[in-house]
């Protein structure tokens, strides 16, 4: 096995930045399709399966690419995971800008389905690519490094999603800028073909994600694969041969999971649900309630949506600011007790939004969720990568994955439904339940202390 060295920072921020894009497809989707739904006519209680798209791609597609991420090697380009990360990019790309035109309900929700299809063909091998790339003593960083670029793609992608474009551009327009000329006759060309704002911020995410995953495929490299798995790829060298054995393997993996892995699988499942219910009613909890809008077609209703939105933007920022003190705080009080704390942070905050009635204190959840949401995306990455096969990171994370998207496509199926009737359609006790939930899992994950302490004692062994 070939010892990896230490790497510079600049190329720890190299490896996560396709991921600052990636996280403006995400946001995007947040921000606007449960209005998106709304405007083409759906219930309330309709969302949460018009949201199935996600999670049941995420299902199928995440361990299929995982395990074909393991098996792939290019020698002439020395590509093992970048060229899912540059495929996905595509296909996401052209989904976010058809989203925006959909004329019916079902259109929209199809073209969800081709964009979370294609965010998890990038997304999925990434978080194998630092268990690739880094030694065990730099994946804590490079996992924070993916958490503080998925923080300011929040940022940035909720910014985008927050503003009225068409009202933005004109005030820029006003100043004078050299570029002032031309973003006049984008703008009358946008007025005369009917774009909206949220058209424009779709286009405007689409780009920055494709540009930034380009720039991570061409700025970063990566090992060839361990000896063992070569041969594997010799007799299974073609993607239809990987394809044919995954079933197979993903089988094994499933059954041998480490038990560290099947304790943060029950955290994911409660944390995942509950988020699912804020991105799923959180912007429209805003609207109807601190908002008082009732029709989905009026000005006061957009309104409440670009600000739950914009709230949201604190969320972005505190995420990688927290991110940067996880190695701190991980080095101090460890893996699960950092995690927990986050975790029941982000709960508390969710559980407040329903007791919120002015617009500038919903602040303040969103800073909750921000510190949860830091802590989600890397530590139980961090936990678990230490305890898995080098050689099936891109599996192992496929099927860890899939404890992300079942509670979410059972809040699609019929949790959501279900809740959505016994809050009498009230979105933002919906938030809060999720709250609930986000809770449960905080309160489960001092257990993985003890699996932590069993690992450090084989090590030194």
């Amino acid at each position: 096995m070939q010892k990896k060295p230490d790497l510079p920072i600049w190329q720890l921020i190299n490896m996560s930045i396709g991921f600052f894009g990636i996280q403006h497809g995400f946001e995007i989707q947040f921000a606007r399709m449960s209005s998106i739904y709304e405007k083409l006519g759906a219930k309330p209680d309709e969302l949460p399966f018009l949201w199935l798209a996600a999670p049941l791609t995420g299902l199928i597609i995440q361990p299929i690419i995982g395990y074909m991420s393991d098996k792939t090697w290019i020698p002439g380009l020395k590509m093992r995971r970048r060229p899912y990360f540059f495929t996905g990019a595509i296909l996401a790309t052209i989904a976010l800008f058809f989203m925006p035109n959909s004329s019916s309900i079902w259109m929209a929700a199809g073209c969800l389905w081709i964009l979370d299809a294609s965010l998890n063909i990038s997304m999925e091998p990434f978080r194998a690519f630092v268990g690739d790339k880094l030694n065990k003593k730099q994946r804590p960083a490079g996992y924070a490094y993916q958490g503080l670029m998925i923080g300011l793609g929040t940022i940035f992608g909720t910014w985008i999603a927050s503003l009225d474009w068409m009202k933005f551009i004109p005030h820029i327009i006003s100043k004078n800028y050299s570029f002032s000329p031309l973003l006049s006759l984008l703008y009358v060309f946008f007025s005369s073909t009917n774009t909206t704002s949220t058209h424009l911020a779709f286009y405007i995410c689409a780009i920055i994600y494709l540009c930034a995953v380009i720039y991570t495929v061409f700025a970063t490299t990566e090992y060839p694969p361990e000896e063992s798995e070569e041969k594997d790829k010799k007799e299974k060298s073609t993607f239809i041969g990987a394809l044919n054995k995954w079933f197979k393997e993903t089988l094994a993996c499933y059954l041998q999971m480490p038990p560290v892995m099947k304790r943060l699988a029950i955290i994911q499942f409660f944390t995942w649900m509950g988020l699912f219910c804020l991105w799923i009613f959180y912007n429209v909890a805003v609207a109807h309630y601190v908002f008082g809008a009732t029709d989905p077609h009026s000005e006061l209703y957009d309104e409440g949506i670009r600000w739950g939105t914009h709230t949201m933007i604190i969320k972005g920022v505190v995420t990688p600011i927290f991110s940067l003190f996880i190695p701190l705080l991980v080095r101090y009080m460890g893996k699960a007790y950092t995690h927990t704390t986050a975790l029941l942070l982000c709960g508390i905050g969710l559980l407040a939004v329903p007791f919120i009635h002015d617009k500038n204190l919903l602040y303040i959840p969103m800073i909750a969720a921000g510190i949860g949401w830091g802590s989600i995306v890397a530590l139980p990455y961090v936990i678990l990568v230490d305890h898995i096969p080098p050689k099936q990171y891109g599996i192992f994370m496929g099927i860890f994955n899939m404890f992300i998207v079942i509670p979410e496509i059972m809040v699609s199926l019929g949790i959501g439904k279900i809740l959505m009737k016994l809050v009498n359609n009230n979105h933002a006790y919906a938030v809060a339940f999720g709250g609930i939930l986000i809770i449960i899992a905080a309160l489960i994950t001092p257990t993985l202390n003890q699996f932590e302490k069993d690992k450090t004692q084989k090590d030194e062994e």
